[in-house]
């Protein structure tokens, strides 16, 4: 891959540098904050070489893989400084922009966390078994360089909210940084007082919301006297006001309530985890397939950094996360060795290697959702082996994806059985996602049994060409439940690239809506195909579409059916989707020949065996 280019690719399709506020990424996406979403190109996007998907919600988020950092360079390299967005306001959900600002402040803490927190357990495990003393002072500097990243939080959590809010960086850590001064620890811990005002004692370390709350004041104390200042002296006046102001409303008012927000959000989850512990941690392990794809995951990020801080492990999200990794892995494991597709093949064994790992975004992208008898199984088995996990009270004390790597972020001194736990937690979901596909998958471009019927002969044997030019995909990606879900029939969909409808065999039109955006057809071999240009182009009550064929007529092999107009479907806001479906399905066995791929009206696309 030439990342430069995939950059600019990426960088043209998501509207141009001028449309960038914000760049960030994670383990496998860029994420994207923009000015206008209306400018994304998802379709052009997809096509780049090097996206693996692409997901909109607060963020524009752009699937790479394991090039994202090298991806991630580049564009940072054609963005150089982005500009201030004061000018172009989004007009956002007040939901949407809480979400934004949680996930800007808190992802770029997690490589430090992560590190820190998995060099603490692997110094654990070296206690347990002997290989380290933890007396010894080798040991006690490893463990302290460990700890670092929880002990400074409040430091990190002060640079990430100013790089947010776009304020002075060293101001608000110097604000930040008087909370935690060893020589201010030990004054409250004595008992304090300001202007008459007795001060909370309170060990500001580790801690995660006075830190916000903090930023978020010396933001609009900065931009007061910012405004107001006389420009020579604002070098030194402005930091100086701000502070001064600043750290004492956090010592007497703001330090006080984010420290209670934090302890009465900890208090509630392991409230909730005590009342209904393995019951949470399996169902929140079933749906995080559906959080990881739509990026709703990172919302459980403070959750568990604030878990952290506040107990020191973390009993909910990291046990859940650790049951539906491994089970995609099972899951891709399964798909290698039953499919018959070499593409498919190869990305399931790759995206297993990688959930394996901790890394899911592949398997998901990859694998998972592109078939509901693998989402199925995953779900399954994530459900099985978190419910496990939470039985055995499992508690995590790093913030990394759970993995084989990272399995060591499960030792626990004060309990050796909690790292025998999470061992039997990666066996059970693997073991149970890696049975359930083997058992339920079928696949789609191996022809074979179905529903205890067989094929009737390979020369009754149908080769569709696509009915259109264009990218075909599964009907699951179809975004309309009844062509999704199978309810109408099974076959393909294709995005179309051109505005013609031909006929993909040779047969008799049973049907055309009145609308001219569906149209019917009976084989010669007796499958019946409903054609569906679009999805709610009814609406457009048959304006762009011409239609060559009437009720009756026989037609041959890539003759013209109905012509159709994709830019005005597109300016309709509507998805032009074309949708080809065997209605008569039971009697029939479909054998999708490509995914993913541009074809041609003269590609075979599908082939229909009648069944007996």
């Amino acid at each position: 891959m030439n990342y430069k280019e995939t950059a600019v690719s990426i960088l043209k399709w998501i509207g141009g540098k001028e449309n960038v506020s914000h760049l960030e990424h994670c383990s496998t996406r860029l994420r994207f904050t923009l000015k206008d979403d209306s400018l994304v190109d998802v379709e052009k996007l997809e096509k780049v070489e090097g996206v693996i998907g692409v997901r909109q919600n607060v963020q524009c988020q752009v699937i790479i893989g394991n090039d994202v950092v090298e991806v991630y360079d580049e564009m940072k390299a054609l963005l150089g400084e982005l500009p201030a967005d004061d000018s172009q306001k989004r007009k956002q959900k007040i939901g949407s922009v809480i979400l934004d600002f949680i996930i800007s402040i808190f992802q770029p803490l997690v490589p430090a966390i992560a590190g820190g927190g998995v060099l603490k357990s692997l110094l654990l495990l070296a206690s347990v078994t002997g290989l380290m003393s933890d007396q010894s002072q080798s040991y006690q500097i490893l463990n302290l360089i460990g700890g670092a990243p929880l002990y400074f939080l409040p430091i990190l959590v002060a640079m990430t909210t100013a790089n947010k809010l776009k304020v002075n960086q060293l101001v608000a850590v110097s604000a930040v940084g008087a909370l935690i001064l060893p020589d201010m620890s030990t004054m409250l811990a004595g008992g304090a007082n300001f202007l008459g005002f007795d001060v909370t004692n309170i060990a500001y370390a580790s801690q995660v919301f006075p830190a916000i709350l903090t930023v978020l004041f010396y933001a609009q104390i900065e931009k007061l006297f910012t405004r107001y200042s006389p420009k020579p002296i604002r070098i030194f006046f402005v930091p100086m006001m701000s502070l001064l102001i600043t750290v004492p409303i956090a010592l007497l008012i703001l330090g006080p309530l984010g420290y209670n927000v934090g302890t009465v959000f900890s208090t509630v989850i392991v409230w909730l985890y005590t009342h209904f512990g393995w019951v949470a941690t399996g169902v929140l392990a079933a749906v995080l397939p559906f959080m990881v794809v739509t990026g709703m995951h990172k919302a459980m990020i403070p959750y568990a950094v604030s878990s952290m801080s506040e107990i020191g492990a973390e009993l909910l999200y990291l046990p859940a996360s650790l049951a539906h990794n491994i089970a995609e892995s099972g899951a891709c494991f399964a798909v290698s060795i039953k499919t018959k597709d070499q593409k498919l093949r190869s990305t399931a064994i790759s995206a297993g290697i990688s959930a394996l790992f901790g890394i899911t975004e592949p398997a998901l992208y990859g694998v998972t959702i592109l078939n509901k008898r693998v989402l199925y199984s995953v779900m399954f088995a994530s459900l099985v082996g978190g419910g496990f996990a939470g039985i055995m009270a499992i508690k995590g004390f790093a913030l990394v994806g759970p993995g084989l790597a990272s399995i060591t972020m499960f030792v626990d001194k004060a309990n050796s059985m909690n790292l025998i736990w999470a061992f039997v937690t990666l066996g059970i979901s693997f073991i149970v996602g890696f049975l359930s596909v083997l058992f339920i998958y079928k696949d789609e471009v191996a022809l074979e049994k179905a529903d205890g019927m067989e094929v009737v002969s390979e020369s009754d044997t149908e080769q569709l060409i696509s009915p259109v030019s264009g990218k075909v995909i599964s009907l699951s990606e179809v975004k309309d439940d009844v062509f999704s879900s199978g309810l109408i029939g099974e076959g393909l969909a294709i995005i179309p690239e051109d505005n013609c409808l031909v006929a993909p065999e040779s047969g008799e039109v049973t049907m055309v809506f009145e609308t001219k955006h569906a149209l019917g057809l009976k084989t010669n071999n007796g499958a019946e195909i409903l054609f569906h240009i679009g999805l709610n182009t009814v609406q457009l009550g048959g304006e762009g579409f011409e239609t060559f064929v009437k009720v009756g007529d026989k037609v041959v092999k890539g003759q013209k059916l109905i012509t159709f107009d994709l830019a005005k479907i597109k300016s309709a806001g509507l998805d032009p989707t074309v949708v080809c479906v065997v209605t008569n399905k039971e009697a029939y066995h479909m054998q999708l020949l490509h995914h993913l791929e541009r074809v041609t009206n003269q590609t075979n696309v599908l082939s229909i065996a009648p069944l007996r």
